[in-house]
């Protein structure tokens, strides 16, 4: 498993990096703890790598390449934000385009487009704020409890993935509303 962002303290907690954010909850919640790499951070779990590339998003496919020789891409999940999907909302896909994100779209540029995805919604960007901008912003304060209810959500869809496979984890996860203060029936309560 891959969770794409970027390095350092200077993007630590935005929205491009989703798949770190994850990562970092489904180690804790595995009782993992990330230690470095010589081109990334990893965490073992069952037979189960945890990877979170030290290379810029653009540059995360050269990590991924490094640390996959020997394994199919249908061995790969890539945990990676999406803009088209709103704060909320997770999804779960075997391959397909990048929809416009340069750490996956490195990725199958190097190992094909036939990897596992989950898509963390991070929603489109207000009027008048680019793209580049609103990926590169941290959450908001408003946001904290959704963001710590999703971060939780998708952990959990990770481990459902790992025990039960790829369609039972779209089937429970996929078209999921995450509320932020929780609910009967979440899987994430």
């Amino acid at each position: 498993m891959v969770g794409l962002g970027n390095p350092g303290p200077a993007y630590a907690q935005t929205r491009h990096n989703a798949g770190f954010l994850v990562l970092d909850v489904l180690a804790r919640r595995q009782g993992l703890a990330f230690r470095c790499g010589r081109l990334a951070d990893e965490a073992p779990w069952g037979q189960v790598t945890l990877l979170k590339p030290q290379a810029y998003m653009n540059r995360s496919g050269q990590v991924v390449q490094a640390y996959a020789k020997g394994l199919t891409p249908t061995q790969l999940l890539v945990v990676h934000d999406d803009l088209d999907l709103p704060l909320g909302r997770l999804r779960f896909r075997q391959g397909g385009g990048a929809g416009g994100q340069k750490g996956v779209s490195d990725i199958a540029a190097r190992l094909g487009p036939d990897f596992y995805r989950l898509k963390v919604g991070i929603s489109r960007p207000p009027e008048g704020i680019t793209a580049e901008s609103w990926v590169l912003s941290r959450f908001r304060d408003g946001e904290a409890a959704l963001l710590a209810r999703v971060l939780e959500c998708a952990a959990e869809a990770l481990e459902v993935f790992v025990q039960e496979g790829f369609t039972a984890a779209a089937n429970r996860f996929n078209g999921l509303i995450i509320e932020g203060q929780g609910g009967e029936g979440d899987p994430a309560s």
